[in-house]
């Protein structure tokens, strides 16, 4: 198989995910999801916090096309501000847990069968055994929802909720990494970069890590849409982001009063908006796995 073999295989995988269904339609919501929460000052045409009891649970109309909540605020403009705190959250996480999940899996799968294996993959095992979102549950109530002063620092709820989920990552990114380490570090070429003096960490860094990129990319695109999941199931309980900002699980747990009531605006709107979000993300991450995945380079070389 030449070079220009694979690059082709690979110009064609890119072709059908970009253009072929999921893969267009998940990179488009994305795309369309962070520029909602960058531009929402831009976009929203009334202030997300401003109360005005006189046109509380206004049905969608021409002057407030989604509608009001009960207390008058424009839901499309707290609709469009609540995909901030979402994003944020979401890619945030990711952010710390990535780099934490790297080292972990590097250490376990270089150092295998080893006391420093057994130790980091038996603790993420039994943090991996409880769900998730039990986890973050006790720990955001265990620190509670005001915000909390470190020295001269004030961290907030969000940035508590970020820590948390990436804290929380860690078990699933670093299994990745390890089952990617643990078979690369007794192949030929590491044992040959070991022959010529490589020292651990440079194998680890420059022979092992790139190998493990391509599902990391495709677990942190799928941990993003997670995040903004948990988000709002915390903001739903009313322990995540807090009033009077806007959220999308804070906005669905207001309207649970309007569920009978006749008032379904306050509820299909943010419920969308977290289904499409949540979808796009996986479709998004789908996609990249079909791009990354070498053998479908090499099946594609086949079938050509």
């Amino acid at each position: 198989m030449n070079h220009k073999s694979i690059v082709s295989g690979l110009n064609v995988r890119l072709l059908k995910a970009a253009l072929g269904n999921s893969g267009f339609w998940g990179s488009f919501i994305v795309v369309i999801a962070i520029l909602i929460a960058l531009l929402a000052p831009q976009l929203s045409p009334n202030d997300p916090e401003a109360l005005d009891t006189s046109i509380r649970f206004m049905p969608p109309s021409a002057e407030h096309w989604l509608g009001t909540d009960h207390m008058g605020r424009d839901v499309m403009s707290r609709l469009l501000w609540g995909a901030r705190p979402s994003l944020k959250i979401g890619v945030g996480a990711v952010i710390i847990g990535l780099p934490l999940g790297i080292i972990v899996g590097l250490l376990s799968g270089f150092y295998r069968n080893t006391l420093i294996e057994t130790v980091l993959m038996r603790t993420m095992e039994v943090l991996a055994a409880i769900p998730l979102l039990i986890w973050a549950i006790a720990l955001i109530g265990l620190l509670g929802v005001k915000p909390i002063e470190v020295g001269p620092f004030l961290i907030s709820n969000q940035f508590k909720i970020i820590l948390v989920l990436g804290l929380l990552y860690v078990p699933g990114l670093s299994r990745i990494v390890y089952a990617v380490a643990s078979g690369e570090v007794v192949s030929d070429y590491v044992a040959a970069r070991r022959l010529q003096g490589v020292s651990d960490i440079n194998l680890m860094i420059s022979d092992i890590l790139p190998n493990c990129m391509s599902p990391l990319i495709v677990m942190g695109t799928l941990f993003v849409a997670n995040g903004v999941l948990t988000e709002a199931a915390l903001s739903f309980l009313g322990i995540g982001v807090q009033l009077p900002q806007a959220s999308w699980g804070g906005m669905l747990s207001e309207a649970r009063r309007s569920l009978f009531t006749g008032e379904w605006w306050l509820l299909v709107f943010p419920g969308l908006a977290i289904t499409i979000s949540v979808t796009g993300y996986n479709l998004a991450g789908d996609a990249l796995r079909d791009i990354l995945d070498p053998r479908s380079v090499v099946g594609q070389r086949r079938v050509s």
